[in-house]
């Protein structure tokens, strides 16, 4: 698979190299090889691909379950509004994954936002203390969940990659609560209940080991 390929696994939490450790191999083009040390198989080699069109459209599922959401209600639309809530978001010193601004109705939105599980409790305290400089109507929060993605260089050349992800996870009923997009990455917030059911079915559908 591609540096860039391996480095968005390693972002979502694949666990199998660290980020800094495929930045370094992409930076001087060189070629990782990735094997288990509990069995003999071939493994996985991370290198530069030349021709991204003939790449596998889809080479990873990552599932990540440290992952919490925060929904505002009604937030005034105008301008500065988002920059308030993740500056102050920032201040705290919290990441703040996917984001999700609903369309506008009578001069309103709704916006969503992911942390982790971690953050979640100084995520909400800030949020609290919005509320009125924002305008937002409530808020609400949920941390089981989980993050699900799939990621491959060739998505970018083959139409129709994330219809047959949702297709396939809607096979097994699983509803997709927030939904994500990179070149190479398609990402989706699910119940954390569903998180094995989907990671199985994606790959699956994917002809992923």
């Amino acid at each position: 698979i591609s540096y860039e390929e391996m480095l968005e696994l390693a972002n979502l939490g694949a666990g199998v190299l660290h980020p800094r450790a495929v930045e370094m191999a992409m930076n001087y083009k060189m070629t990782l090889h990735v094997r288990s040390s509990f069995n003999t198989n071939s493994g996985t080699l991370v290198k530069e691909v030349e021709n991204m069109e003939k790449a596998l459209y889809v080479t990873g599922v990552v599932c990540d379950h440290d992952v919490a959401k925060i929904g505002l209600f009604n937030v005034i639309d105008k301008p500065g509004i988002a920059f308030r809530i993740f500056k102050a978001l920032a201040e705290e010193k919290i990441n703040v994954d996917m984001i999700i601004q609903s369309a506008m109705r009578d001069g309103r939105n709704d916006i969503s936002f992911t942390c982790s599980q971690g953050d979640l409790k100084k995520a909400l305290a800030v949020v609290d203390g919005l509320q009125a400089v924002i305008g937002a109507d409530g808020y609400t929060h949920s941390d089981g969940v989980a993050k699900v993605s799939i990621v491959g260089a060739g998505m970018i050349s083959n139409p129709g990659v994330a219809a047959q992800m949702f297709e396939s996870l809607y096979g097994e009923g699983i509803n997709l609560e927030m939904i994500s997009t990179s070149e190479i990455r398609i990402s989706c917030v699910i119940r954390d209940k569903d998180a094995e059911n989907a990671v199985k079915a994606l790959h699956k559908e994917f002809n992923l080991a």
